[in-house]
């Protein structure tokens, strides 16, 4: 269906074009038994400042695999982790997988409304959870799924805590006493195959409401594949070197983190990976960058213009960074240069989604210039840019972009009609972004084709937004639409036609903060006398942005 135009960058700078996928029945499994076996005495993970060895999380993710075995779990159980990106993540994620359980990555700010639907549309039967959050999870644990949950603390493998095994009550289990009464030679390696499902990375995609990209064996692997091929480009037929380092402080819960920081830097590549919990703690942040000075570092836009606008971070001998990666929304010209400017190095941009694993486009090592494109399509995949219809648009015209590849998902979780509509008869995800393919193969996006917000890299839909503000009694009407911020890229703000003359401003910003994580509150709230309305009753969101 594709001209394939991109090829000829391919060949020019020698890049290899396409990727060869395992057997069949291979997994990601004996991809993590090569790293581990590889890189055993290397730091694997760098958290509070002590390192853990690929040895270590062997260890300790065979012995979580064995305890939820030893639970008499079917294979393909769903099993859920809610936490920042400590130490613990990495081991429990890789051990969901290599138990033969289907792994749900939570974003741990989730409101309870948000955690009761992620947990019962996938219906995961064990959460792992950061003690912090358990109020929010107690609030609706009768009306969910899980049947064990599994609790632990920032500090849990940092210092020596007792912790006592809770026999009275057989649902919830300390993380820690885990790693200390079960015994990894008693875990029983799952027959896994490429076709088998890894995990379900919850979206909003580009329609409707948060929904499971099911995401296989095969996806993730073909996507690791798929990102040697685009660093072999920079750095040739390689591991990461003993001594460098990744930092990571996009979070696993999110694909781009998940795939990228934890799947292809640390246990693909071997870089000793910095887990940082908090990348708004600036400082902290900083502080990393000064003590491991890394040569690996991708993050969305704002996190680095945040640091550009950081006085200690501008101080910083930045001379060891050998690559910055940007994705997760668009990195603006202004960051990018400023970046350029202060560290010497280019914001290499790529594109991708929950439903390819994430990674579809990169920027080859080619130019000494910010390309303001999201690249060219990984290898073997294909990028089409479609009209309404579904037909494909030449060169230079704007359309919806589609991808075809290995990578892209099996398909919405139990949601058979959805996936049917984002997927063209002849294997393509519709994207619901808008963009345009130059003569060399390089796409730009410009739009998206529905209302999606895009907070930070986060999506957002309005009609999630409006639907939860609707239900508060002082409220008559309201729609939501995004707008422009430095900071974010996007952010939410709401239009509201009132019921009750007596409602204000913080009344619907306490009421949306009960009710909506962080990045889907609404930034700006304006009251206005009517909404603007088509002949059958439709709101016009598109005369809100004007």
């Amino acid at each position: 269906m594709t001209n394939q135009i991109w090829l000829d960058e391919y060949k020019q700078w020698n890049i290899e074009s396409t990727i060869t996928l395992p057997d069949e029945q291979t997994s990601l499994l004996d991809l993590w038994d090569n790293s581990f076996n590889k890189f055993q005495q290397r730091k694997a993970f760098i958290f509070a400042d002590q390192s853990f060895s690929y040895a270590e999380i062997d260890l300790y993710s065979r012995k979580v695999a064995t305890f939820l075995q030893s639970l008499g779990l079917e294979k393909g159980t769903r099993v859920a982790v809610m936490m920042p990106n400590i130490i613990q993540y990495p081991i429990i994620s890789l051990a969901v997988i290599r138990a033969g359980y289907i792994l749900v990555n939570i974003n741990p700010l989730y409101t309870a409304r948000e955690l009761k639907h992620q947990l019962n549309d996938a219906g995961a039967k064990v959460l792992f959870i950061l003690e912090q959050f358990l109020p929010v999870y107690d609030a609706i644990k009768e009306q969910v799924s899980v049947e064990q949950i599994i609790t632990t603390t920032m500090t849990e493998m940092l210092v020596d805590q007792p912790t006592e095994l809770d026999t009275l009550d057989t649902k919830k289990y300390a993380f820690k006493q885990i790693l200390l009464k079960t015994n990894a030679q008693d875990y029983i390696r799952p027959k896994l195959i490429l076709e088998d499902t890894a995990l379900l990375q919850y979206t909003g995609g580009t329609t409707g409401v948060s929904k499971g990209a099911e995401l296989t064996h095969k996806n993730i692997v073909a996507n690791l594949l798929q990102n040697n091929v685009v660093f072999k480009s920079y750095f040739g037929d390689r591991d990461a070197y003993e001594d460098e380092i990744a930092i990571c402080a996009l979070p696993l819960y999110h694909i781009f983190g998940f795939t990228v920081c934890l799947l292809h830097n640390a246990m693909n590549k071997g870089y000793a990976t910095v887990l940082v919990p908090n990348p708004r703690d600036l400082d902290a942040l900083v502080h990393c960058f000064e003590k491991y000075r890394p040569t690996v570092f991708p993050a969305v836009n704002t996190l680095f213009n945040a640091l550009l606008h950081h006085e200690g971070f501008n101080k910083l001998d930045h001379s060891r960074l050998e690559i910055t990666t940007g994705g997760g929304m668009a990195i603006l010209k202004s960051t990018a240069d400023g970046w350029e400017k202060l560290t010497g190095r280019i914001i290499r941009e790529g594109y991708g989604l929950s439903e390819t694993s994430p990674v579809a486009t990169f920027n080859p090592p080619v130019s000494n210039t910010f390309s303001g494109t999201i690249g060219i399509p990984v290898p073997s995949t294909d990028i089409a840019i479609l009209d309404d219809e579904g037909h494909q648009l030449a060169p230079g015209e704007t359309g919806e972009i589609a991808i075809r590849g290995p990578q892209v998902m099996k398909g919405y979780w139990n949601l058979p009609e959805e996936t049917k509509a984002v997927m063209t008869a002849d294997g393509f995800f519709r994207t619901g972004d808008i963009g345009f393919m130059n003569e060399k193969g390089y796409t730009k996006i410009i739009d998206r084709k529905k209302d999606m917000i895009l907070v930070s890299g986060f999506n957002v839909f309005p009609n999630e937004i409006e639907e939860v503000l609707a239900q508060h009694p002082k409220i008559l009407e309201v729609a939501v639409v995004g707008i422009a911020d430095e900071k974010s890229g996007e952010v939410p703000k709401a239009f509201i036609v009132k019921k009750d003359d007596s409602l204000s401003v913080e009344e619907i910003q306490i009421y949306a903060k009960e009710n909506l994580t962080g990045y889907k509150q609404p930034r700006h709230i304006q009251f206005i006398n009517e909404l603007p309305k088509s002949n059958v009753g439709k709101i016009l969101r598109k005369e809100l942005k004007v």
